[in-house]
């Protein structure tokens, strides 16, 4: 495992798009991703509070932080493997 340091993050944009694109878009971005890394989510569509806590719990991802500001909702998941 990476150590805290060296852990790559990845950020995905999902502004502007709606259930069930982010979703889509997440699992594409995984993909090509290794267990230990980071993707930060960026999204305008509020289905994603409940949408990405359970991608995260069906796919083993830890939801490390989840935020929303000024209709913005920004998620930190660390990829399970």
């Amino acid at each position: 495992m990476q150590s805290q340091d060296t852990v790559q993050e990845e950020t995905l944009d999902t502004q502007g798009l709606y259930c069930p694109e982010p979703i889509m878009l997440m699992h594409n971005k995984v993909r090509d991703m290794q267990p230990g890394q980071i993707l930060r989510v960026i999204a305008t569509d509020p289905a994603t509070t409940r949408d990405i806590p359970k991608f995260c719990s069906f796919l083993g991802h830890e939801l490390i932080e989840q935020s929303e500001e000024d209709g913005r909702y920004r998620y930190r998941l660390r990829l399970g493997g």
